[in-house]
């Protein structure tokens, strides 16, 4: 059964929102296209959807990777069926800090140190990815 998150972060550029619509399935139950974030954790995003918006969705999963293999040894499925942003100062970072929300919510799962705080001197968002660091930063391309 599909379930709606709604991550919220005001701030004075009026902030950043998204809706994430997802359920969770074993694997096996589900033929289309999946995509590997970790071992036998896979997301199943919806057609049509922006690759940054994917890419933070697919980040905001592998934060919770080994918890979540823990608790489903054969696996897990995440399936987003929408991810739509009610507010007109969206950024794709926000899809990861919505997926962290909606796993947390979920499945009873611990902080993982996903957050955004707003600059006032820069008037932009600053965004932590707990241990994580750069989320895309690959070590092999050094």
């Amino acid at each position: 059964m599909s379930r709606t998150f709604r991550y919220r972060f005001r701030s004075p550029l009026g902030g950043l929102a998204a809706d994430l619509t997802a359920e969770w399935a074993s694997p096996g139950t589900d033929d289309g296209f999946l995509l590997q974030v970790d071992r036998k954790i896979r997301l199943a995003p919806p057609s049509g959807m922006h690759w940054r918006d994917v890419s933070w969705l697919s980040f905001g999963l592998a934060a919770h990777a080994s918890d979540l293999m823990a608790r489903h040894t054969e696996g897990l499925v995440v399936r987003v069926t929408a991810l739509t942003y009610p507010l007109a100062h969206f950024r794709s970072e926000a899809a990861a800090l919505a997926m962290d929300g909606w796993l947390r919510e979920e499945f009873g799962l611990p902080e993982r140190g996903l957050r955004v705080s707003f600059d006032s001197a820069t008037g932009g968002y600053d965004f932590e990815w707990g241990s994580y660091g750069d989320p895309f930063e690959d070590d092999l391309l050094r």
